[in-house]
């Protein structure tokens, strides 16, 4: 059988199919009961109204029936709420590399931060000389861009 917290971990986001719901943040825990065999998943939206969960949440069932665990609980927790600081070095670098400009991280200084953009990077060819077109998106969670220099418009996650 595979390993459950793989199987979950390779769940790719609905939305931003580059990326997989661990490289996002999402994935909280993964907890398998030893005499039931049940297995109990635990995320975080990107947002409360987040459209995908419901996918993401069908997705996880198949994944674990799939690899042989199909008693399966996912549960939905709001609290922490999810933040761009949980999204992995592998999953900023997957998103540059699909031209999503990421978010940098805040630091982790658990104080309650105001995100304040100086610039905002072009993820196709690197200048900071960007603008934001629309606080809106391919998604909810994401603001469309565009670069000065190569012209090019990009999505950028919003820092939340």
């Amino acid at each position: 059988m595979v390993d459950v917290r793989a199987a979950v971990a390779a769940v790719v986001d609905p939305e931003i199919r580059v990326v997989t719901i661990d490289d996002l943040g999402i994935l909280r825990s993964v907890e398998q009961d030893a005499a039931t065999g049940r297995v109990t998943v635990t995320i975080t939206p990107t947002y409360t109204g987040c459209p995908a969960m419901d996918v993401i949440r069908a997705d996880i069932r198949h994944a674990l029936t799939a690899a042989g665990h199909p008693d399966v609980e996912v549960r939905t927790v709001h609290s922490p709420a999810w933040s761009t600081d949980w999204i992995s070095d592998a999953g900023r670098a997957k998103l540059a590399a699909a031209g999503i400009a990421p978010p940098p991280p805040a630091g982790g200084t658990g104080r309650a931060v105001v995100p304040l953009t100086l610039a905002v990077r072009c993820p196709h060819c690197g200048a900071p000389e960007t603008e934001q077109v629309s606080r809106f998106g391919s998604t909810a969670c994401k603001a469309l861009w565009r670069c000065r220099s190569c012209r090019e418009p990009f999505d950028h996650v919003k820092a939340l």
